[in-house]
């Protein structure tokens, strides 16, 4: 059995039922009149969602040509969320206090099905998410006996909440792709090393991890800065001069993920929470975080020093 084509087949279905999720958010756009910004609202999550359904089987040209359309109504703020439906606090309250401990069920349903799924089978990691949040809805169903109408609504209601913020992910993560493509490694190893002085592995170290922790903030992936500031920073100057590179690399990336926790750019962990927590200030997250992400990234420095030579 070719476990990494059921994997692949099972991303595509998660991919469709997320997109499915996205026209449904188009039709219920369209019908809020209150909406000044319907009609392009409606538009951006008809496109997002027929990229997410469609986006393997179409050429990549006019792939490109509906994320400029997205762009522009984006930066056109023909995106507005209208109207949604306001949570009953009473009802969550008394629904609370009625299922006790079995309101946990669903979240632990989440990481205790991905964590089996991922070490026990040979499906991948992140098709093991996706199994694992089908497990928790079905879960939900099962623990609050909650209208499916409910599911659809909320739905709604949290992609509204994240608008636009949504697609940040996809277009960061193949940013890293582009920028080393670009070559930005070479011209930023060109521009510190007339700054930095060869041989001081202390200096070589930190610089490393804080242009980790920068360019991750810029892009609000780790994973995408780790290329570019590996082969500008980590090879020439960290690398060089003898390193570990499996300590040193782990190192950086997690470097990386301190500046994750100081951006807006790192919309998954930052601004998506604020938009569903309904807080007003939208950089409330960062700025609790920001006071340790700096801290953790002193220990970086420490760390690699210390442990990678």
């Amino acid at each position: 059995m070719d476990f990494a084509a059921i994997s692949n087949m099972l991303l595509e279905l998660f991919y469709i039922l997320i997109g499915i999720m996205m026209l449904s958010t188009t039709v219920l756009s369209l019908k809020d009149k209150s909406n000044p910004a319907r009609y392009g609202t409606a538009l951006f999550w008809a496109l997002l969602g027929i990229i997410f359904i469609f986006g393997h089987k179409l050429p990549y040209n006019v792939v490109g040509g509906m994320l400029v359309v997205i762009g522009i109504l984006t930066f056109t703020k023909q995106v507005k969320p209208g109207t949604i439906k306001d949570l009953d606090y009473k009802f969550g309250e008394d629904q609370a206090n009625k299922l006790g401990i079995k309101i946990f069920l669903p979240p632990l349903m989440i990481a205790i099905a991905a964590l089996v799924i991922a070490q026990f089978t040979p499906i991948s990691g992140t098709a093991s998410i996706g199994v694992a949040a089908i497990l928790a809805m079905i879960t939900t169903f099962i623990v609050t006996k909650a209208n499916p109408k409910m599911f659809v609504e909320d739905s709604h209601r949290m992609i509204q909440s994240v608008g636009t913020t949504s697609i940040l992910p996809q277009l960061l993560a193949a940013l890293g792709a582009v920028f080393t493509a670009a070559g930005v490694g070479d011209v930023i190893s060109t521009a510190i090393s007339s700054v930095l002085p060869q041989g001081n592995i202390l200096i070589g170290v930190a610089a490393y991890c804080i242009g980790m922790a920068v360019f991750t903030m810029i892009m609000g992936n780790a994973f995408g800065a780790f290329s570019v500031i590996t082969l500008g920073i980590g090879i020439p100057f960290v690398y060089a001069q003898g390193a570990n590179p499996a300590i040193a690399g782990a190192l950086a990336l997690t470097a990386g993920y301190c500046g994750t926790l100081m951006t807006p750019m790192g919309a998954n962990f930052n601004v998506m929470p604020a938009a569903l927590l309904e807080i007003d200030d939208k950089n409330a997250i960062i700025k609790q975080q920001a006071p340790v992400a700096l801290a953790l990234l002193f220990v970086h420095i420490i760390l690699m020093y210390v442990l990678a030579f």
